[in-house]
């Protein structure tokens, strides 16, 4: 009985490191943003992970990053639910190794955020942290990718998309039609014409101006619908 066990444990263990090694192969970013040093980063401050070798100017503008951009989020939505780890490249190898493409930034899982080296800039890391902090507050809600990429550039403050606060209406570019709703209808559509954050930007920004956003997250947070937004 006792080595019938043992092949049994030693099946189950078999089974766990493939199941690993598929993660690790298929789905590096979110190894990495799992176990940041197994990827050869180090950590700079809490939270912050980044490629070893780095002067300390670049580790404290690294550092000035991060804080600015946690600060545009905090500001935003009156404090924070959400403390996502930070994983920053400056050079293309290390976004690549840690599973990174094409993209400035993204937000892996909800949990973590991955900066590529033309993405370590205050905009770039307060638009993927709103991601997290949005469904961290969101929890089971859910919202149309179109709001959810349109209140990051809110956040953010992006100025590719949205015009300076205090212009009055911030519209860069009204939208035109109905916006993409999933994730996938989002990749298709940015992929054609990245105006489309400048209109997801402008339905926000306009409907924000005269409503409370933090009270409409609570409500969907709650199981309620996000009302019609112009």
């Amino acid at each position: 009985m006792r080595r019938r066990w043992r092949w049994v444990a030693a099946g189950i263990a078999a089974v766990l490191a493939a199941a690993v090694a598929t993660v690790v192969t298929a789905f590096p970013a979110v190894a990495a943003t799992t176990c940041p040093g197994c990827y050869g980063l180090q950590r700079l401050g809490p939270g912050v992970y980044a490629e070893p070798g780095l002067s300390p100017e670049q580790q404290r503008h690294l550092l000035d990053v991060v804080a600015a951009a946690d600060r545009r989020v905090a500001q935003f939505y009156g404090g924070r639910q959400s403390a996502p780890a930070v994983l920053a490249c400056l050079s293309d190898a290390c976004y690549e190794r840690i599973g990174g493409g094409g993209e400035r930034g993204i937000a892996v899982l909800n949990r973590a955020v991955m900066l590529s080296p033309r993405g370590v800039d205050p905009v770039i890391a307060a638009h993927e942290l709103s991601h997290v902090e949005l469904h961290a507050r969101l929890g089971s809600g859910t919202v149309p990718q179109w709001f959810d990429e349109g209140l990051a550039v809110l956040v953010s403050a992006d100025p590719r998309y949205l015009l300076p606060e205090g212009a009055g209406d911030r519209c860069r570019v009204a939208p035109t039609g109905p916006l993409p709703r999933t994730p996938q209808e989002w990749l298709a559509a940015a992929g054609a014409d990245r105006q489309v954050y400048a209109m997801a930007a402008c339905a926000v920004s306009r409907w924000v101006a005269t409503h409370d956003v933090l009270t409409l997250i609570d409500d969907l947070a709650a199981g309620g619908d996000l009302p019609p937004i112009p």
